[in-house]
């Protein structure tokens, strides 16, 4: 009970903070990804594997079946046959199991298809990234920081899309130039963040001076090892030390914050940390010993993960994370709960919304690449069918011949006999032989392999004749089989075919050999007119021809030294043992050779091991695929502008709804300071204000301005009849009254107790005695409740030109006294000529 007590307040305290967890939605989204693309390798690998046993999973599609493995949390086989395979059976795909080290394999492979869309990914997390640091800069009280720290992820996602047009168009040493020399700068800007905030907690550090010798340095490396070195040394000097600064610097304020606000420093501290191993340690292969050891090969041969996919991914980590530190940020300063709420809400949707971008813009690039492949594919069946066709064409006359030749009679004969009687009628089908299939040279062999006839001046007598008895060919045909063989000249650099057939006698056993031998100085010509790699390699890999010269005799992969010392014997010529690729390929397989991807078709020579190689470049793969991006890239603005504007929107209406607010509060509290609670009327403040502006308006138009003041005749009598609250119903009645029987542009106000005055403005004396009168006929008509008729005293004056409002309301107060002493219910107009003393006339 306790535990789950404790459980349902942790639940509610995290309601009740909303704290935006951007790392674990960050993992989950990862791991989706992966999934997917773990799901898609396990679908590509299939073409190469199709010949193996295999193991068969449960009827689902590659990705879903990919997806239960994944969550399960190990790899589960029903094994058949062997557990090296396993076989998604309703699409015919088989992939090889070996363990680990082969999944791995397969993994690296297939991500290093998507490098194109890990470098677009990686870029736009740092680009957003940016945006968010130049727009807290915009509201923060210290700009350079965030200024500083917005440079940095601008300018290093611009460089990552850098490399990206770098991989769809190619690379140049002046491109490679300038994109080092891009992202050594955008490092700079991250190892100033660090720098100036360091200085701020009190670090003593050097000035900016310091980057000088530093960026010296590491053009002198690129100078003296090559531009790898400069980029490794931009790297571990700036790289490395601002991502971990960074991260220090955001452990620091995270002292300084609380609640969810410090958890997100934290998530950013440690996004930064395992940035700078990422991109700080883990380098391009260089000359230098770090980089020799602990870099991009490395990385991807140890996870098969390309450095670069967990390098977008902190991108994203990081980038999320500041992000929600700025949402916290506005949360505080707007304090709206409805702002709050749909804050979170609209992060939750970013990050859905991104990762289905994401995921939809990678299908939709997969699938326009996969056009493309589709036709790498077939356009290099076509040239490996030409090639093959082409390579039969040489060979198939020569070993339809050699039949013939040792059908021959005379061959036979000759050999039955043991003699040397019709030699020279078996030299003439030899040599005609040799002339009909265009080859080199031909011979016929006896038992022992000793030269009868030949073609040429070989020698032919038993005494001087060479012996070929431990030649394959021969041993093959003496057998009773055919023989079919290629071998390499070193002398002339060129490649031999030899055909060879048994000569049998009468009782069909082997008697001799009849042998034949091209030239394929024809083939190897055709062969160099191709403009993609192509090769004609021998059973363990070594080229014996090809349209490269540079790599004839090399090794396509790696063999052991004494395989390597045997070759060298039997070639009679040095082998270049640089192996082109890590593995024997098999047809049908995408590798990675001379660092671009390239698609491989391998074809078996008819009755040999030998076989045809062509590679296919796969640039405009890249290409195709970058449409997929730019309309990733478009979705992805187009969605971020609209709930970016929405944010903003929603902003701008909370804190218009708290000025409309506030202005509303303001109003009511100025409203309730100049009236009335009682009658609702204005009160003195009122009053004053608006006298104050009338007696200018009239000092400075000279229009005229009255005033008049009255009071209910004998009110305490009244009060005291009837008590207060017949006098208050009374006050309010003759309030509503007034107010019915004036001018809309009249100030009526109470004055205090059962005294009232007006305002009136563009009105002379007579013209307020006038008003006066009429109100005082009228109230002396009006019955008041319980009071029944009441009368009222009225003081009226007009305003003198430059004199003060004291004066004024004296005047008036003063011909309101005269009214009450002369009786009451009547009318006095005070008249004052300019410069004159007060004189008070009645006019009753």
């Amino acid at each position: 009970m306790q535990i789950a007590k404790r459980h349902r307040a942790q639940l509610t305290s995290r309601r009740q903070t909303g704290g935006l967890m951007p790392c674990s939605i960050t993992f989950t989204v990862m791991t989706v990804l992966l999934t997917l693309v773990f799901g898609e390798l396990i679908w590509h690998d299939h073409a190469s594997c199709r010949h193996r046993p295999s193991v068969t999973m449960s009827r689902f599609s590659p990705l879903c079946a990919m997806t239960l493995l994944t969550a399960s949390g190990r790899w589960r086989f029903w094994n058949h046959d062997r557990s090296d395979v396993v076989r998604l059976p309703e699409f015919g795909a088989v992939v090889p199991f070996a363990g680990t080290h082969r999944m791995r394999s397969i993994m690296a492979a297939f991500l290093s298809t998507q490098l194109d869309f890990i470098f677009f990914f990686y870029g736009l997390a740092f680009i957003l990234l940016g945006a968010t640091c130049f727009a807290i800069a915009g509201g923060a009280k210290q700009r350079e920081p965030w200024t500083v720290l917005g440079l940095f992820a601008s300018v290093h996602g611009a460089s990552e899309w850098l490399d990206l047009t770098a991989l769809v168009i190619g690379d140049t040493p002046v491109f490679e130039v300038a994109r080092i020399a891009i992202m050594t700068g955008s490092f700079v800007f991250l190892t100033e963040f660090f720098r100036h905030e360091a200085i701020q907690f009190g670090l003593k550090l050097p000035g900016r001076w310091i980057y000088i010798p530093i960026l010296l340095g590491i053009a002198a490396g690129g100078f003296a090892s090559g531009l790898p070195t400069a980029g490794a040394l931009a790297r571990y000097s700036f790289g490395f030390v601002g991502a971990m600064g960074t991260s220090w610097v955001f452990v620091r304020h995270a002292g300084t914050f609380s609640g969810t606000t410090k958890r997100l420093a934290i998530f950013t501290a440690i996004g930064f940390a395992l940035y700078a191993v990422a991109a700080g340690l883990i380098v391009p292969a260089a000359s230098l010993w770090p980089a020799r050891v602990f870099n991009h090969t490395w990385f991807i041969q140890t996870t098969g993960v390309p450095i670069q996919l967990v390098r977008g991914l902190l991108a994203c980590w990081v980038s999320f994370s500041i992000w929600a530190i700025w949402g916290q940020k506005l949360i505080a300063e707007v304090s709206s709960p409805n702002y709050t709420l749909y804050l979170r809400k609209q992060f939750m949707i970013t990050l859905v919304s991104m990762a289905i971008i994401l995921v939809s813009g990678w299908v939709l690039t997969e699938f326009l690449g996969g056009i493309y492949k589709r036709n790498v594919q077939e356009e290099a069946r076509v040239d490996i069918d030409l090639l093959a066709s082409r390579l039969a064409s040489e060979t198939a006359t020569v070993e339809a011949i050699t039949k013939m030749l040792a059908g021959s009679p005379a061959v036979v004969s000759l050999l039955a006999s043991g003699s040397l009687q019709g030699k020279e009628r078996v030299k003439s089908v030899v040599d005609l032989s040799v002339e009909a299939s265009g080859a080199e040279f031909g011979m016929i062999l006896d038992g022992s392999g000793t030269i009868v006839a030949s073609s040429g001046s070989v020698p032919t007598a038993r005494s001087s004749a060479p012996t070929y008895s431990s030649a394959a060919y021969f041993q093959a045909s003496i057998a009773g089989d055919a023989g079919y063989h290629f071998t390499f000249d070193a002398a002339g650099r060129v490649c031999n075919y030899y055909a060879s057939y048994p000569v049998r006698g009468e009782r069909g056993t082997p008697i001799g050999v009849a042998v034949i031998k091209k030239n394929l100085g024809a083939f190897e010509a055709d062969l160099k007119l191709l403009d993609r790699p192509s090769f004609f390699i021998d059973p363990d890999g070594i080229v014996m021809a090809t349209n490269h010269p540079n790599m004839l005799l090399r090794t396509l992969w790696p063999l052991s030294a004494g395989r390597l010392a045997e070759l060298t014997r039997q070639i009679g010529a040095a082998i270049d043992d640089r192996p082109l690729l890590e593995r024997e390929i098999e047809d049908s397989t995408w590798t990675v050779f001379g660092g671009e991807r390239e698609y491989v078709r391998r074809r078996y020579a008819n009755h040999s091991q030998w076989s045809l190689v062509i590679l296919k470049p796969t640039r405009e793969l890249f290409a195709n695929r970058v449409f997929g991006i730019v309309v990733t890239l478009l979705i992805t603005i187009i969605v971020l502008i609209y709930l970016f504007s929405r944010e903003r929107w929603i902003r701008d209406e909370v804190q218009l709804d708290r000025r409309l607010k506030l202005q509303q509060l303001a109003n009511d509290l100025r409203f309730q300071a100049t009236t009335d609670t009682l009658t609702g009327l204005s009160n003195r403040l009122k009053f004053n204000e608006a006298l104050a502006y009338e007696t200018s308006m009239s000092n400075r138009y000279k229009m005229p301005l009255s005033l008049v003041m009255f009071d209910i005749d004998r009110f305490k009598a009244i009060n005291d009849t009837y008590g207060h609250q017949i006098g208050d119903k009374i006050l309010i009645q003759m309030s509503r009254f007034i107010l019915s029987n004036i001018r809309s542009v009249d100030l009526l106000a109470r004055w205090g107790g059962e005294e009232f005055i007006i305002l009136m403005p563009g009105s002379d004396g007579h013209m307020a005695y006038q008003a006066a009168e009429k109100l005082r006929d009228a109230i002396d008509r009006e019955a008041f409740d319980e009071a029944g008729t009441v009368t009222c005293s009225f003081g009226v004056t007009q305003y003198v030109i430059g004199e003060s409002a004291d004066a004024f309301i004296t005047r008036a107060d003063n011909a309101l006294y005269r009214a009450k002493v002369d009786g009451r219910n009547q009318v006095v107009l005070a008249l004052q000529a300019v410069g004159a003393t007060s004189e008070i006339a009645s006019v009753a």
